[in-house]
């Protein structure tokens, strides 16, 4: 009788931790196929390298080396976060809506893409709702992913070095932030 009921509690251990081991693989793969743009560009740090023809800011608000407190949320971990600026330029930037070249669902209102990071999209400011391509290679999946411009403006767009508010590891040459978005220190 004993020899039944520990075999019988035996059993139901093992039946639960398979259990539990598949919820927690099927939790992972979900969490894999539905991570959001910021989770994607969380830890990334990126080339100093900058597209053809952009021209450095003759007088930013924040010159090269200044120190800065973000106050944007493109990614977990920037609101608030210290920074240094690493590059000025004057140009046009825009908040689009793209499907990654690389697949999967297609990410909204991304900020931010410079007038040189869209292919063959010259010195004209293009309006929402133009239907372009992706040279900006600052995130995976963004080189030549199909695109629709959502806004625009012409700004000073920053390239800073940052750590996260929430411990993640120093984030080098983020692209891009905006003066509006940025604080001095």
């Amino acid at each position: 009788m004993v020899k039944k009921v520990l075999t019988g509690i035996f059993s139901l251990t093992i039946f639960f931790s398979l259990a539990a081991f598949g919820n927690s693989e099927k939790k992972s793969a979900n969490s894999e196929n539905t991570s959001s743009h910021s989770e994607m560009e969380m830890s990334y740090s990126g080339s100093s390298d900058v597209p053809k023809g952009m021209k450095e800011e003759k007088n930013p608000k924040y010159k090269v080396g200044s120190q800065v407190i973000i106050h944007a949320d493109h990614m977990e971990g920037m609101d608030g976060a210290k920074a240094t600026v690493k590059a000025a330029y004057a140009t046009t930037v825009y908040t689009v809506n793209y499907k990654p070249a690389t697949g999967g669902a297609e990410v909204k209102n991304h900020k931010w893409v410079v007038q040189e990071e869209i292919k063959a999209a010259g010195n004209k400011t293009l309006k929402p709702g133009t239907k372009v391509i992706l040279e900006a290679d600052h995130m995976e999946g963004m080189k030549g992913a199909s695109a629709e411009i959502v806004s625009s403006k012409k700004t000073t767009v920053y390239m800073v070095d940052y750590t996260p508010t929430n411990g993640g590891e120093k984030v080098k040459n983020h692209k891009w932030l905006i003066e509006d978005e940025l604080s001095a220190k």
